[in-house]
């Protein structure tokens, strides 16, 4: 974006996104299909925890990320407000 690169920019923001959600089913696949569940053991909870914070990082700058392509797309994000996208990059 820095270098008016603004093509190259917008299709590596949408593969972004498209990973991210990508990455979100297939952790639902992983929560349905598992043979144990939160309640069995120190592991299951352990595993819920830490892959569900995990996943809702990836759902929130994913969302982060399309806001940040809706603005992109109507020009908003000029030199002097690419805050919220770097925001988004950063999170």
């Amino acid at each position: 974006m820095l270098n008016k690169n603004f093509n190259k920019a917008k299709y590596s923001l949408i593969l972004t996104i498209l990973i991210g959600g990508v990455f979100t089913m297939f952790q639902g696949f992983e929560y349905v299909e598992a043979s144990f569940c939160m309640a069995d053991s120190t592991f299951g909870s352990t595993f819920f925890m830490v892959t569900g914070f995990h996943g809702l990082h990836v759902i929130i700058g994913s969302i982060f990320l399309f806001v940040s392509l809706i603005r992109f797309n109507k020009i908003i994000n000029s030199f002097n407000h690419m805050v919220g996208f770097e925001c988004a990059a950063w999170y």
